[in-house]
């Protein structure tokens, strides 16, 4: 095998971005966050304020259409009127993210990445949680906010990215276990056993075709 993927869709608070970063660092792979958005905005032209303000959420209209789920079609020209909708936008990232599949070996956090990359055979996809109690802890460390301040972010930003996941994937719930390789809580195991274990299941589902760097 050339090249994979790893996948992580994460709870906010679950610290699946960090878990993302501490496993670039023992594969010697990337791991792709916010770039993802740069890279996008550099490939297509558009200002990188409208992929941060689509990233992982739906803006008014789409909310307004949610339970109708406009089909996913392929990226617009420049000229086209849509070419700045969030459909568009998305499948602008979408195209980068099956790009990145198929050329390297990188870690990409949220962006429907596993749903968009679902038939890719290199591929593994992870889901990350943790009690909310855990969560909020986190989150209060991290971004120094009170206790009342991190439930809402949670809510809010679970909430968010529930409706972006269910109306790109057809109507998926991005917490189903079935969608992944692997679920794991953080907080049961810890962050570092979280990242032996996705090593661990590497080996497992590619055997010894993959190099840790």
């Amino acid at each position: 095998m050339q090249n994979y993927v790893i996948t992580i869709a994460r709870g906010f608070g679950s610290g699946g971005k960090d878990i993302g970063m501490r496993l670039s660092k023992e594969l010697g792979i990337p791991c792709y966050d916010r770039q993802i958005l740069t890279m996008a905005s550099d490939k297509s032209g558009i200002d990188e304020s409208v992929f941060v303000e689509t990233n992982e959420k739906l803006r008014g209209k789409y909310i307004a259409n949610f339970l109708r789920r406009m089909p996913v079609t392929g990226v617009l020209d420049p000229q086209e009127k849509d070419f700045v909708s969030d459909v568009n936008v998305f499948n602008i990232q979408a195209e980068l993210i099956r790009s990145l599949a198929v050329t390297e070996s990188c870690i990409i956090i949220g962006k429907c990445a596993d749903d968009i990359l679902r038939d890719y055979k290199n591929v593994i996809s992870i889901y990350i949680e943790a009690p909310r109690s855990a969560c909020v802890k986190s989150i209060q460390e991290k971004m120094h906010v009170s206790e009342e301040r991190a439930h809402q972010l949670i809510r809010s930003t679970d909430k968010y990215r529930t409706k972006y996941y269910s109306y790109y994937s057809g109507g998926k719930d991005w917490t189903n276990p079935t969608n992944y390789d692997l679920v794991l809580n953080s907080d049961r195991i810890g962050r570092e056993n979280c990242v032996k274990l996705i090593k661990d299941y590497i080996k497992i589902k590619f055997g010894e075709e993959i190099y840790f760097a």
